[in-house]
């Protein structure tokens, strides 16, 4: 079988793969980005970030890091998420948290969907975003409450 060069494909493909890796795991992420310069490139550029799980990866709210702030910006849905929940139940920032979670749930973070939902059933009676939850993500729900 011939061998194939990821740089041989068009970069726009070069930058799902790149996408795809990061989503999957952070470890290769920087592995692949030791290669060489142009994957150096690929990894620092737009949308890498923002397909984060941070919840797959140890940290913890307030920590100083480069890549938080960077996952922000970069609109990350997780990053989002822990922002908004940080400003609405730690540091009472109740519209700046809320207005968070809501972009994180939005964007299909289904962690931020049911805090989102949950905190505007509990605060304000409101049942609006109860109607995105599917059968699979009330599953997975189900077991992040538990463990």
């Amino acid at each position: 079988m011939p061998e194939f060069r990821i740089l041989d494909l068009p970069t726009e493909v070069q930058s799902l793969v790149v996408q795809h890796v990061a989503n999957n795991s952070f470890v290769d992420l920087y592995r692949l980005r030791s290669t060489c310069k142009l994957m150096c490139a690929l990894v620092d550029g737009r949308g890498v970030y923002a397909s984060f799980d941070l919840f797959k990866y140890p940290w913890y709210v307030g920590m100083d890091n480069t890549l938080l702030r960077r996952c922000f910006d970069e609109g990350n849905p997780s990053t989002l998420y822990i922002k908004g929940v940080e400003y609405f139940y730690r540091l009472d920032r109740h519209q700046e948290g809320l207005a968070s979670i809501k972009r994180a749930a939005d964007a299909g973070f289904e962690r931020a969907l049911y805090t989102y939902a949950m905190t505007r059933k509990i605060l304000w009676e409101d049942e609006e975003y109860f109607s995105r939850f599917t059968r699979e993500s009330v599953g997975k729900i189900r077991k992040v409450v538990r463990s």
